[in-house]
């Protein structure tokens, strides 16, 4: 049964005053004559096609947003997503350095830029985390094989040295296959968060990724 009685209810009635109304003007007597008759149709149509597009907003209404997102993303018409994370990352720096009158081109280097996203991306999705609790901290052990073992020992020790200046208790050492990453727990970094972060919500404090493409992409050193 309709969710919405009395306003079905309403819309009936509404159409049959008016079809009452349309064919009494109709009347070949009637003060609109032939003129009006043509009239009178469009307006019954038009009345129509309201009713019909009023039910499907209601039925968008029950049973779900799908009319509302389809509106919202075909309103522009013009695609944002660059489709892939590491493209979209550099198009931001170089359309950055593009705007800058002051880049000095003879510097730039785009690639290096790319280099280091590659070891983000097999740092985040390839690397093995082993994590287990060290008296009032945590210690993860982070392996790979390959180009993946190559991005840990750049990326991890880097990282350690940000986490200090942000006022972790952090360190980091060698090991064959990785880097073994200890955080140790304070007022500011209770153990609960540290094992609730884990080795990728660590890796992400800070802001300074951001900062770091750019000054890659311009060729100055990030350490």
């Amino acid at each position: 049964m309709s969710k919405f009685p009395w306003k079905t209810t309403l819309a009936v009635s509404a159409l049959v005053a008016a079809t009452a109304y349309a064919f009494a003007q109709m009347s070949p007597d009637g003060p609109m004559g032939m003129h009006g008759q043509m009239q009178q149709g469009g307006i019954m149509h038009k009345m129509h096609q309201q009713m019909m597009q009023g039910q499907g907003g209601m039925r968008g209404g029950m049973g779900g947003r799908n009319g509302m997102h389809e509106a919202q993303s075909g309103a522009t018409g013009t695609p944002t997503m660059p489709g892939q994370d590491a493209f979209g990352a550099i198009q931001e720096i170089v359309q950055i350095l593009q705007a800058d009158p002051k880049t000095d081109w003879s510097k730039v280097n785009i690639e290096a830029l790319r280099q280091h996203l590659i070891d983000m991306n097999e740092v985040t999705l390839h690397a093995t985390a082993t994590q287990r609790d060290v008296g009032n901290g945590i210690e993860i052990n982070v392996t790979g094989e390959g180009r993946t073992l190559e991005a840990i020992k750049r990326m991890v020790p880097a990282h350690v040295n940000e986490l200090r200046e942000l006022g972790w208790n952090a360190k980091s050492d060698d090991s064959p296959n990785g880097v073994t990453l200890t955080i140790m727990a304070s007022e500011a970094q209770p153990l609960t968060k540290l094992k609730a972060l884990g080795f990728m919500g660590i890796m992400v404090q800070g802001s300074h990724h951001q900062r770091h493409h750019l000054l890659m992409a311009m060729g100055q050193s990030v350490h």
